[in-house]
């Protein structure tokens, strides 16, 4: 994976030890995306704060119930084929996160990328396909076999695909 965040070492190590912690479940979702919408916007869609351990996105998606578009800053692992990786993790909460239903509903959606807004097609991966990506992403990010092992569910992956 590519473009795989800037902070290397002991301070990347001591990130993902945090974040794997139910405390950090707890606040993330709260504070992260609300910090990463602001500096995005700010910044043209140039910067997200999270992309300094993970590569990041805005995902613009048609909400499931609502049809209106959802903006939702998001973790990604870009791909060297053009196309990302999506992680339903919810930070390892019980529920999937919202934008993966609207995602199944209404897979046509736009991300910001790099300051760029790029029409992709979202796909729920599976079976061996989803096998490879799970190991894919764990490598690059551990905590997300930490937030697997709480919950029952499976968490979701997606891959997008640019479309014309």
């Amino acid at each position: 994976m590519k473009g795989v965040g800037r902070v290397k070492g002991t301070g990347r190590r001591l990130v993902q030890k945090v974040s794997a912690t139910r405390a950090f479940a707890r606040v993330a979702p709260y504070v992260i995306p609300a910090l990463d919408r602001t500096v995005h916007r700010l910044t043209g869609g140039k910067v997200l704060l999270s992309a300094r351990m993970l590569p990041g996105a805005i995902l613009t998606a048609t909400g499931a119930r609502t049809g209106l578009p959802r903006r939702t800053p998001l973790a990604c692992l870009p791909e060297e084929s053009g196309t990302w990786l999506l992680i339903g993790s919810n930070f390892g909460r019980t529920g999937h996160p919202s934008w993966t239903a609207n995602l199944l509903k209404n897979p046509a959606a736009e991300i910001s990328w790099r300051g760029r807004d790029i029409p992709v097609r979202a796909r729920l991966l599976s079976g061996d396909e989803r096998a490879r990506a799970w190991a894919e992403v764990r490598e690059i990010w551990p905590p997300y076999a930490a937030y697997q092992a709480r919950v029952t569910r499976e968490i979701r992956i997606f891959r997008l695909e640019a479309r014309s």
